[in-house]
């Protein structure tokens, strides 16, 4: 199913607002992750172009907000990662957002469709 042009301003304003959802939503599914891998995951549900400049402040926020934790953990090669999860706080946020969203989705439907 191709999807619809939407202007680049307007989508990249959609994103700022819900990105820190979506990234909540990610570690659900992945139960931990490294910046990288999130940016992939992202990109596979259609959260393309999304740069390291932004994950990695994002993370650092929900880290401080109390939402995710991390731990850097060294590979057998490689540089050390630094790896993410979700707290209990987290996963409550997550499910408030949902909620959140799917009231506010559906406003806006009927607002575009009215």
């Amino acid at each position: 199913m191709a999807r619809p042009v939407v202007r680049e301003d307007r989508q990249s304003q959609w994103l700022k607002g819900v990105l820190d959802l979506a990234v909540l939503a990610a570690l659900a599914r992945e139960t931990s992750a490294y910046g990288y891998t999130l940016m992939a995951s992202l990109a596979e549900l259609g959260f393309e172009g999304i740069k390291g400049g932004t994950i990695y402040p994002l993370l650092g926020r929900l880290e401080d907000e109390g939402l995710v934790r991390s731990k850097w953990v060294t590979g057998s090669s490689g540089p050390p990662r630094k790896y993410f999860w979700l707290t209990a706080a987290g996963r409550a946020e997550l499910d408030a957002g949902r909620a959140g969203w799917c009231a506010f989705s559906a406003t806006m439907t009927t607002a575009l469709e009215g």
